[in-house]
This record gives structure tokens, C-alpha cells and sequence, in this order.
């Protein structure tokens, strides 16, 4: 039997404690900086997906998954997503589109918007439109602008000038089933020649459930333009905004004084002959107000129930109950309520406390709601006489009495 050795020795096989220790932070930290590694990876992987696609174009979705969307990363790479996810991106891409200022502007004017400083949402309320959403990283969004399918509008604004078709347009907009091409296209009246194509390539991309829209108010005063939207499409839904006709003339002139000072009076501009009070019905100013005239063209194309007529007076008054009543028409849920809207009184309109994605409110740009010049009391009775027969006619084939003979 072997001697014991000294008296407290370890046995050679054990190791220090202080070593054991050691290996054992050494396995932590490896297991940790895996798990980080993972970690990372994971999101970088999650940062580089493209959004779904929640309608492909031609209207049906992939076979095998109703109701649900693929992403588009290429040709046979298809990631199925649920409907409420497909949902939650659009509205994502649709706030973050509306927190970019308008870039485009109309017949050489500033831009149709601009924001105010909060201190001007104080109105009634007081809160916005809605919770405001963190801008999401452009690179990734980006991905999503070439998704779904350019058509052909179903739904024009097709008038009247100076008759309130921008703010219409902007309010439209705030709805996520809408979406709009900002420029006026003038397609029906400029550039039939094009052809369909070049107007369908002017449209932005819309996903399954959306309504493409356009305005362009010289289609309504335009005699070939109710029978080439025909030719489009029979089923084209068509909005007219109107105006008392003699505050419309007045603005429509307010707006080519702002651009040519030197053109003559209103008052010259209105009659042929001033002695005898004969009107100058040759001037676009004065045309344009001759509803009951146009809409008669009108007509012979589209029924009267494929036309909604929205009152200008009351898109100023009541925002939230004419835009109801085009929701309606269009056939979106009501989406676009009194709670989107504050009156602004400095510049006469109402306006949105909060757009799509962004925390400021917009209000429309400086060329809308100018200060009318003066007019002669008598010109303007004048032109109220004149334009009394043709309101009640239009009355009557709209069925609605807009109130401007009162």
C-alpha cells in the first residue's frame, strides 16, 4: 500500500478553483455573444424585407391564399403575410408619403399646401386627426412604391374652377382607399391625343380595394370631354363642385389679376355694353357659371345618379358633411370625419389639423383664398339677374337647391 502523501495536498488530477472559475465566465461569455450575434442578424434580416403586396394587378390574389398578400422579392420568392399585416404596412406607406411636402404645382402656382405651426391646431378639439406615426426608414418604404398596378381612374373631379376641387382633392386624400395623381392631367381637353396609355401611366399605383382619382375642373366646360370618359369607361363615377356663379367669377378674375395686373376692370370684362347691361357670355369667367348650359352635355352621357354635385359654400361650412356625403357616393367607409378638421380664421378655410403621418396641421397654400377686389354693387346685382334662370334650371336637374337666389 503506497504511503499517503503530505497531509492537505490536492490530488494531482483537480484542478485550481480560481481555473475552474475561469472556464466557466469563458462558456457565459461565448454563450452571450452568440445570442447577440443571433439577435443581430435577425433584425438586420427583418430591416431588408420588402412590404406586402395586398393586391397583385389584375385583381386576384395568389392562388391558395385567400385574403392574404405576398411580398414581390422577385419572380418565385413569395413570403405569404396575414391580411391585418398587409393593412398595417399600407398605412404605414401611406403616412409616411403624406409627411413629404407636395413637390408638383398646379398651372405654375405655389404648392397647394403648406404647414402651419401647431399653435394654430389649437381649435376645437383640440386633439388631431389621429396618433401620429414614426416616420419609417425611406430605403425600406421605397421598395413599396413599385407595388400594385397603375389603372385607369373610376372616379373624376371634373369641375368647377374656382369652385373648391383642390381642398376637395386634399381631404379625399387623407383616406387610405383613395389615391390621386396631385397635377392636374388634362387629358380629356389637352391630350386625347396620347392616348389611354400615356393617361394611365400619369395615375399612382393603387392596391386591390382603392379608388384612382383625378381632377382637372376644365373637363366640365370642355364639349368633348363627357363623351371621351364615356368612351373610358361608362361606369365612371364624376363630382362636380359648384359655387354661387357670380363669387366664382369674381375669384376666377382675383386669380388672373394676381398673374397679369394690367388686364382690365371686372367690370369692363363683364359686359359687352355697359349702357345697355347687355353680359359678355364670351368671357370664361362668366361661361363657366352657366351650369345648367354644361350640364346638359353632361347628360346625354351619364346619368344624373352616376353625379354627385358638392356645394362649395358648404365645404367651407361643413367639411365633414360633404365629404361624408362623397364618401358615400364613392363608396368608401366614412373615414374622413369633424375630427379631421379645424377652421382656420385667418385665412377663411377649414383646414386638417393633422394629414396622414405627420403631427402639424396643412392648410391650402397661399394662392387659394385671396382677397376679391371691390366689385360695383350694380354689376354684381346685374350678374345675379343674369345668372337667376340658369341656377333654377340647374336646381331642377339636380334635384338640390343650392341656395344663391335667396
Amino acid at each position: 500500500m503506497a504511503p499517503p502523501g503530505p497531509a492537505g495536498a490536492h490530488p494531482t488530477s483537480a484542478e485550481p478553483l480560481s481555473r475552474s472559475i475561469f472556464r466557466k465566465f469563458l462558456l457565459m461569455l461565448c454563450s452571450l455573444l452568440t445570442s447577440l450575434y443571433v439577435f443581430y442578424c435577425l433584425a438586420e434580416r427583418c430591416q431588408t424585407l420588402s412590404g406586402p403586396v395586398v393586391g397583385l394587378s389584375g385583381g386576384g390574389e395568389e392562388a391558395g391564399a385567400p385574403g392574404r398578400g405576398v411580398l414581390a422579392e422577385g419572380p418565385r420568392e413569395l413570403a405569404v403575410w396575414p391580411a391585418a399585416a398587409q393593412r398595417k404596412r399600407l398605412l404605414q406607406l401611406r403616412q409616411w408619403r403624406r409627411r413629404r411636402r407636395p413637390s408638383r404645382r398646379e398651372g405654375g402656382e405655389e404648392a397647394a399646401w403648406e404647414e402651419e405651426t401647431p399653435g394654430l391646431a389649437g381649435g376645437p378639439g383640440g386633439s388631431g386627426a389621429g396618433s401620429s406615426v414614426a416616420e419609417a426608414p425611406p430605403g425600406t418604404l421605397a421598395l413599396l412604391l413599385d407595388e400594385g398596378s397603375k389603372q385607369l381612374p373610376q372616379a373624376i373631379i371634373i369641375g368647377v374652377k374656382k369652385g373648391g376641387t383642390r381642398a376637395l382633392l386634399e381631404f379625399l386624400r387623407v383616406h387610405p382607399d383613395v389615391r390621386a395623381v396631385g397635377a392636374e392631367p388634362h387629358f380629356f381637353d389637352r391630350s386625347y391625343d396620347k392616348g389611354l396609355a400615356w393617361y394611365r401611366d400619369l395615375m399612382p399605383r393603387t392596391l386591390e380595394g382603392q379608388i384612382t382619382m383625378e381632377k382637372t375642373p376644365s373637363y366640365f366646360v370642355t364639349r368633348e370631354a363627357p363623351a371621351r370618359i364615356s368612351a373610358m369607361s361608362k361606369d365612371t363615377k364624376l363630382i362636380v363642385v359648384v359655387r354661387d356663379p357670380v363669387t366664382r367669377a369674381i375669384s376666377d378674375y382675383t386669380q388672373t389679376l394676381s398673374k397679369r395686373p394690367d388686364i382690365p376692370t371686372f367690370e369692363s370684362l363683364t359686359f359687352k355694353n355697359r349702357t345697355t347691361g347687355l353680359i359678355d357670355t364670351s368671357w370664361s369667367a362668366i361661361q363657366i357659371g352657366i351650369y345648367a348650359k354644361h350640364l346638359e352635355h353632361w347628360l346625354r352621357h351619364f346619368p344624373i345618379g352616376q353625379m354627385l354635385f358638392v356645394s362649395g359654400e358648404r365645404l367651407i361650412s361643413d367639411p365633414a358633411g360633404e365629404l361624408g356625403r362623397v364618401q358615400d357616393f364613392l363608396g368608401l367607409k366614412r373615414i374622413i370625419t369633424d375630427k379631421h378638421f379645424y377652421f382656420n380664421k385667418t385665412k377663411g378655410f377649414p383646414c386638417l389639423k393633422k394629414a396622414e403621418g405627420s403631427s402639424k396641421p396643412h392648410c391650402l397654400g397661399k394662392t387659394k383664398g385671396r382677397t376679391h377686389p371691390e366689385i360695383d354693387r350694380e354689376v354684381v346685382q346685374r350678374l345675379r339677374e343674369f345668372y337667376r334662370p340658369f341656377n333654377l334650371k340647374f336646381y331642377q336637374m339636380t334635384g338640390h337647391d343650392f341656395g344663391w337666389d335667396g
